[in-house]
């Protein structure tokens, strides 16, 4: 028996022992800090000016970041406005594998712009390099060194008045056209009234500059009146870079309905574009009732609230329904209408893109 005992503990201790020569080390990968990589820029004082929108303001570039380990990280740039500490930063994503982000005059400026900061003073901005390992906003974050940039940015919507005898030859009254990018091409619709078809063009509210008829679609300071081809509305685009003008009948939009007073369903209440906010609007009494948007007096073109629900939005008359007013009163309504490629064809200037929903605003007085 003590034999076999014997036996026994040695076999055991053997399997221990071969136990403990089979078990390996865990093998452990420690998280080192994340070390922040490095943010240059190809300049800190960005020349934004209006005449030369397409050149390159600035490009941002950066480096991976070290977190001691095979890591795949999302790098982000973020822009803030100096001595904010980064608590509300315009945030750009990076593609992978990309560390650089190049900005154009006009789309860093407009960059700016959506930051509220106001034109024609310099500005400070901090940009840095982020880059982080989850949506938390701790885990797994480093940031690079920040850069501080100065920029000045400029208003970049300007306008051009159409003086003339549809409003009694007044500029301080007279309507404008829109340069959206400042770039000195200036569109718009002007409304003109049978037998006052006469007008000219002025950069500001006054006469001391006034652009005139040149001949053949030509315009220069010392130009003679320029006339619109009949009265109605026509959509236009003045060019003064190149000393260009043109005219194309234009779309326009109404309100039609049983809500609408004078309306009935029968008779369109006209509404006014708006070269500023590029929406035809109105001050229109309504009594409790319905009505729809109408382009050119058209029900081939009408507009309604989706039958799927509306949120500011609607579609041609093929899927709408009415839009209701409950209570009666004077409402300020406006649909902000989309155009086509005028650039290119000048048949669909001044025309809505049927295909697509627009914006529109039905607010009581």
């Amino acid at each position: 028996m003590k034999k076999n005992i014997t036996k026994f503990l040695a076999f055991s201790c053997m399997a221990i022992m071969l136990l403990a020569s089979c078990k390996k080390d865990e093998v452990r990968t420690v998280a080192q800090t994340a070390k922040g990589g490095s943010l240059t820029v190809s300049t800190t004082t960005p020349a934004l000016t209006k005449s030369n929108l397409s050149a390159n303001a600035i490009t941002l570039t950066g480096s991976a970041q070290s977190y001691g380990y095979s890591a795949a990280p999302t790098y982000t740039f973020q822009i803030a406005v100096k001595g904010t500490d980064f608590a509300k930063p315009t945030e750009v994503t990076l593609p992978v594998g990309v560390f650089a982000k190049s900005y154009n005059v006009q789309d860093f400026n407009n960059l700016l712009l959506s930051m509220n900061l106001p034109t024609g003073t310099p500005a400070q901005l901090e940009m840095r390099l982020k880059s982080s390992l989850s949506s938390s906003a701790t885990e797994g974050t480093a940031y690079s060194n920040v850069v501080t940039v100065t920029a000045t940015p400029f208003a970049l919507v300007s306008y051009i008045y159409v003086p003339g005898a549809y409003q009694g030859w007044n500029p301080p009254t007279a309507d404008s056209l829109q340069s959206p990018t400042g770039n000195g091409v200036y569109t718009g619709i002007i409304n003109f009234t049978a037998g006052n078809l006469d007008f000219k063009i002025t950069p500001q509210k006054k006469w001391d500059v006034a652009y005139g008829s040149s001949g053949a679609g030509k315009i220069s300071t010392s130009g003679g009146n320029i006339s619109a081809p009949a009265a109605g509305k026509y959509y236009f685009t003045v060019d003064l870079n190149n000393g260009t003008i043109t005219m194309a009948p234009a779309d326009y939009m109404s309100v039609i309905g049983n809500a609408p007073v004078g309306s009935n369903w029968s008779a369109d209440i006209d509404l006014k574009y708006n070269n500023g906010t590029l929406a035809w609007e109105g001050a229109v009494p309504m009594v409790a009732g319905e009505f729809k948007f109408r382009m050119g007096h058209d029900w081939a073109n009408s507009y309604g609230v989706p039958k799927t629900g509306g949120d500011g939005t609607f579609l041609n008359n093929t899927e709408n329904n009415n839009i209701p007013i409950t209570t009666a009163g004077t409402y300020n309504v406006s649909i902000t209408t989309i155009y086509s490629d005028y650039t290119t064809d000048i048949s669909k200037l001044g025309k809505i893109d049927r295909s697509a929903t627009a914006k529109y605003s039905v607010v009581k007085q």
